[in-house]
């Protein structure tokens, strides 16, 4: 299993998938507040086999700001409490994360967003959802995250 989170500086995505990485086995997915998650972490909602992925935050070359400082302060406290109950945790950086979705470390969101789409098939509608129907907004970053991972973890990336 792969809980995979975005941190922020005050709510966090999150994303669960089993073993095979494909969204269609999703769990759950969403966006909480950070003390949510931190619950999360501690709740039995988590198997003994899970692997806790966390998008690190990384030197942009720009100076940063509060939002910055309290993701990167979120970040250690995930890293704390999942560690503390014995998870592994993998941080993993945005642009391992490009690189893989998209060949670029220049890519955006939006072409990140669509490299899932083409991999894993488009969202739906409710009468006929996808594998990726109801994800939205930094819930695709959890994807994107958890989908790298797994795929690093089976030599593909």
């Amino acid at each position: 299993m792969i809980l995979a989170i975005d941190p922020g500086p005050e709510e966090s995505a999150f994303m669960k998938l089993t073993r095979d990485g494909y969204p269609s086995n999703m769990l759950c997915f969403g966006r909480r507040s950070n003390d949510a998650v931190v619950k999360f972490l501690r709740s039995v909602w988590l198997d003994k086999h899970d692997t806790v992925v966390i998008e690190e935050i990384q030197n942009q070359g720009m100076p940063i700001g509060k939002t910055t400082i309290q993701t990167a302060m979120w970040t250690g406290r995930f890293v704390q409490v999942a560690t503390d109950i014995g998870f592994p945790v993998v941080l993993v950086g945005r642009r391992d994360i490009k690189l893989h979705w998209c060949g670029d470390m220049r890519a955006k969101d939006p072409n990140v967003r669509q490299a899932l789409i083409d991999h894993y098939g488009p969202p739906g509608t409710k009468k006929a959802p996808g594998v990726t129907y109801g994800i939205k907004n930094d819930i695709w970053s959890t994807l994107a995250i958890a989908g790298y991972w797994h795929a690093k973890q089976n030599g593909r990336a």
